[in-house]
């Protein structure tokens, strides 16, 4: 790698944002080919200019000076006639932040979204266009420049005189606004291209839940006292033995309690003035939320452990089902027997076929979900639920592409731990616990699964489930477990024998083609008994071909006795 750099150090400047717009305005800063595409919205730009009049750091500009001929530029909306310059400024990063405060404040500029802002003098917040607009909101670039503003108010902000001193202090903080920068002089483009690169790949994005929990970390004081969302995580996987859930799984899950949509903003959760729909838990604190958060998502894994059959979160297939659970049980915490049955059948029947229902979008998943769980009526959830895979067709996933990582491997080891799986050496059933054991944090459940050939088949055979064993244990060896299943122990009979070998999907027919060395034999008998048993577990868990009726107690029986009194048959 090259060491070459920088011929001189950055040196660092600061500009009043009235003149660094001016600047902006007049073609002196420009925008390099290798900057990316304005990406920004309207809520981004808003908060924007809120940090700006509240005084907040907004980072730093970085400017690259160079020689620059005249040329017509475009700056988001704005089309600039940009004059010959020697040392014109070059964006290198700050692009959105600086493309957003020039059409903004331009007249221009500010007819075109996302750049389209108010200031509502009333509330003393910043607004996207209302309609129709009021009398006390004021165009950004009227407030921008004072003696466009002394004129509005003599015009169309007449009735809002009283807002003057409120106008009069924003503008202020709009032109004074000190926004620093570093300034690299540098004729080599390769060298700007690669830190602009470095900029912006190099470090770990902020994660969704990392965002949440900065936002609302609450005091320092007792801070080691209270919940965050990684312990959560951590109490639930000690308690559960269903593993470490992501962070942004557990705040989804968090979300998804508290209203129907668990991707929604989440700036202003704990504020519910400012929320776009009603509060599910009015007046609930961070606090509460979380302690609440972790008991419901306490019992959606307990659900899809004890009903479901999903032992371990390295067997689930999708995460956004644990979050829609979680909303289930958070309004819903002692569902009935029937319900259980049947939430059981959406969790099977989405695993199978909600790729084709949701277009693939686990996102999706977890949203229209969600949004069927209302509260205070578990019967008509469920019913919800249940409804959005009326279109899904029956199928059995592929057996012959076996991935610890991908949905289908994943329903399989679920398959084979319904089995009951037992060791080869003890004839012992392997415990929930020697699973958690192994399995531990881990996302995939790798460690549990060997190879019976590693070598020796056609790469389609290599990837076949019957190629794979399911060893649940830290105490066999997983290298030996093909030997192992080759050679009855003796202090095993026939009958425990014969339960090993059928909760590893194996016959002794097929044992004695292993023996034999034929491997394309014993692969062919243990793939069809895999493929058969799969297409059982199936049925019998998303119990495709019956009737989602609710339970009898959910019924008004009241109602079919008036029924049945009526004397035509009709009420």
């Amino acid at each position: 790698m090259s060491t070459a750099g920088l011929d001189t150090q950055p040196s660092a400047a600061t500009y009043d944002l009235e003149d660094l717009i001016a600047q902006a305005w007049n073609g002196g800063i420009r925008v390099p080919h290798f900057q990316r595409d304005f990406r920004w919205g309207t809520q981004d730009v808003i908060r924007l200019f809120d940090s700006i009049v509240r005084g907040y750091p907004v980072g730093s500009l970085l400017l690259w000076v160079r020689r620059s001929a005249a040329q017509k530029i475009t700056l988001g909306t704005l089309e600039i006639d940009a004059p010959a310059s020697d040392s014109a400024l070059w964006v290198v990063d700050g692009q959105q932040r600086i493309t957003s405060l020039a059409n903004a404040l331009h007249p221009d500029g500010n007819r075109h979204a996302p750049f389209n802002i108010f200031y509502d003098l009333a509330k003393r917040e910043f607004v996207s266009p209302p309609m129709p607009h009021a009398s006390h909101l004021i165009p950004l670039p009227i407030l921008f420049d004072l003696e466009k503003l002394l004129d509005w108010f003599t015009g169309p902000g007449q009735m809002a005189a009283e807002h003057f001193p409120e106008a009069r202090r924003i503008a202020k903080l709009l032109r004074q606004f000190k926004v620093p920068a570093y300034l690299v002089k540098q004729d080599d483009e390769e060298i700007l291209t690669d830190i602009f690169d470095r900029m912006n790949n190099f470090g770990k994005r902020l994660s969704r839940a990392e965002i949440f929990s900065a936002l609302f970390a609450g005091p320092e004081d007792g801070a080691q006292d209270r919940l965050s969302i990684s312990r959560i995580a951590e109490r639930i996987a000690a308690r559960t033995g269903f593993g470490t859930i992501d962070d942004d799984t557990v705040l989804s899950s968090i979300l998804a309690r508290r209203g129907p949509d668990p991707a929604r903003e989440i700036r202003n959760e704990f504020d519910d003035s400012r929320r776009r729909f009603g509060a599910e838990f009015p007046g609930e604190s961070r606090d509460a939320a979380y302690d609440q958060g972790e008991q419901a998502l306490i019992r959606a894994v307990t659900f899809l452990q004890e009903v479901a059959g999903v032992p371990h979160l390295s067997l689930l297939v999708y995460r956004s089902l644990l979050v829609v659970f979680t909303r289930f049980f958070a309004h819903f915490p002692e569902p009935e027997e029937r319900n259980l049955q049947l939430l059981r059948r959406v969790y099977w029947q989405v695993a199978v076929s909600g790729p084709a229902v949701f277009k693939g979008s686990f996102t999706q998943i977890s949203r229209v979900l969600s949004a069927r769980i209302r509260p205070g009526d578990e019967t008509g959830s469920i019913q919800g639920l249940i409804s959005t895979m009326d279109e899904a067709r029956p199928s059995i996933p592929n057996p012959e592409r076996f991935r610890t990582n991908e949905a289908t491997a994943k329903i399989i080891l679920s398959s084979w731990w319904a089995l009951h799986p037992r060791s080869p050496v003890s004839g012992e059933l392997y415990d929930p616990q020697e699973l958690t054991n192994l399995l531990a944090d881990q996302t995939t459940a790798v460690t549990a699964v060997r190879r019976v050939f590693r070598r020796g088949l056609s790469p389609k055979q290599q990837l076949w489930a019957a190629n794979r064993l399911f060893v649940p244990s830290v105490s066999d060896s997983v290298d030996e477990f093909p030997e192992l299943l080759a050679h009855q122990p003796i202090n095993l009979d026939d009958q425990i024998w014969d339960a090993v070998l059928a909760s590893h999907c194996v016959t002794r027919e097929a044992m004695h083609h292993l023996v034999r060395g034929d491997r394309e034999a014993f692969l062919s008998i243990r793939q069809e008994i895999i493929t058969s048993h799969l297409r059982d577990f199936l049925q019998r868990m998303a119990e495709w071909d019956y009737e989602n009726t609710p339970s009898l107690d959910s019924l008004d029986l009241d109602d079919l006795d008036e029924l049945e009194d009526a004397p035509d048959g009709t009420a």
